[in-house]
């Protein structure tokens, strides 16, 4: 990691890496994710250099010299201790801080009209939080659900530092318990909505054989719009043919847009299997990471009548109007604190 992390600083000056600037953003965030790894092991091996040295000095002639050295060494092996702790539990999530992109696909689900009016909100929530933590966020597909002024499904793109090791909790069901708007006897219903993240692979990731495996095509798009949505072909439609992912995006009012946008989702849904196939191969009796297992199970509660979140992995509760303004830093920290300490378990 100490070598990458060399080797990302000398692309980063190279002054035609400098000039692309999306290339320089990518090797930033990269190069951050390391530095949490690489910079505090550098300082613990600096410290169990001087550790030896104070040893050494123990054993010396030099009274006066040993008597110093006797004092400090407990002081520096201490924190020496101290750093090595804090560099394996950033080095268990530090492949999942290199990942700078995802996407977010947010389904409604049981519930009719509520579940529409949720799945809204719940991507309304998510662009807050993105935008607090200084996250690009890019609506690429939106299905609205015209009658009630929710939507079916959207997706949406999220770049950013420490982007997947956060969203990628979000990955399952979130179940809502509220008196729906049209509701008229006040009664609560429960609704839910799926939400599934996906790291957004690089070109060198997913290999795609576009002029025999793909067939895409333009198409008209469907839904409010005007005539030129409902006329012009400025929708795209993608068919992998070896896995049967289908794709159409429309949201975009150019069909280049369109086009590269239901490419990149493609990509993303192909890396997220593979990786999904490694990771069972790996150990398949081992309990599937957070972000990684069925998308069926449940991951949250919003219980309005309560003003309470309760996330199914962690014991404590959650303000629901911090949650619903895009304030998710404390859950966030405590669902990264649990996942970090268990995948030390099992070092």
């Amino acid at each position: 990691m100490a070598e990458e992390f060399a080797a990302l600083e000398r692309q980063l000056l190279d002054p035609e890496v400098a000039m692309d600037h999306k290339k320089v953003r990518d090797l930033s965030i990269k190069r951050s994710a390391l530095a949490a790894v690489v910079e505090p092991y550098r300082e613990y091996r600096r410290l169990v250099r001087e550790a030896e040295d104070l040893r050494e000095a123990m054993g010396g002639a030099d009274a006066d010299l040993a008597s110093l050295a006797r004092e400090e060494l407990p002081e520096v092996e201490s924190k020496a201790g101290a750093l090595i702790e804090q560099v394996k539990a950033r080095l268990v999530t530090s492949d999942d801080q290199k990942v700078g992109s995802v996407m977010l696909e947010v389904r409604a689900g049981t519930g009719g009209d509520e579940a529409a009016l949720w799945a809204r909100d719940l991507l309304e929530m998510y662009q807050k939080y993105a935008a607090r933590r200084g996250w690009k966020f890019e609506t690429l597909d939106v299905v609205p659900e015209t009658d009630a002024g929710g939507i079916r499904s959207a997706v949406a793109s999220v770049e950013g530092e420490g982007v997947w090791s956060e969203l990628a909790f979000e990955a399952g069901v979130h179940s809502v318990k509220r008196v729906p708007a049209t509701e008229a006897q006040g009664r609560v219903h429960t609704s839910t909505a799926t939400v599934a993240v996906l790291p957004e692979a690089e070109d060198v990731d997913v290999k795609i054989d576009w002029a025999n495996e793909v067939e895409e095509f333009a198409t008209r798009a469907q839904g409010p719009g005007g005539q030129n949505v409902n006329k012009v072909e400025t929708a795209w439609q993608i068919h992998h043919k070896p896995t049967g992912i289908i794709i159409k995006m429309m949201e975009a009012k150019s069909q280049q847009q369109n086009r590269e946008r239901a490419r990149r989702l493609l990509m993303a849904r192909l890396h997220e299997a593979e990786r999904q196939r490694q990771h069972a191969q790996r150990s398949a009796a081992r309990r599937e990471q957070i972000g990684g297992g069925g998308r069926s199970e449940k991951v949250r509660t919003y219980r309005y009548k309560d003003n309470i979140v309760a996330d199914e992995r962690l014991p404590g509760e959650y303000a629901i109007r911090d949650i619903m303004s895009g304030d998710l830093s404390r859950l966030m920290k405590d669902l990264l604190a649990q996942e970090t300490a268990r995948r030390l378990a099992e070092l």
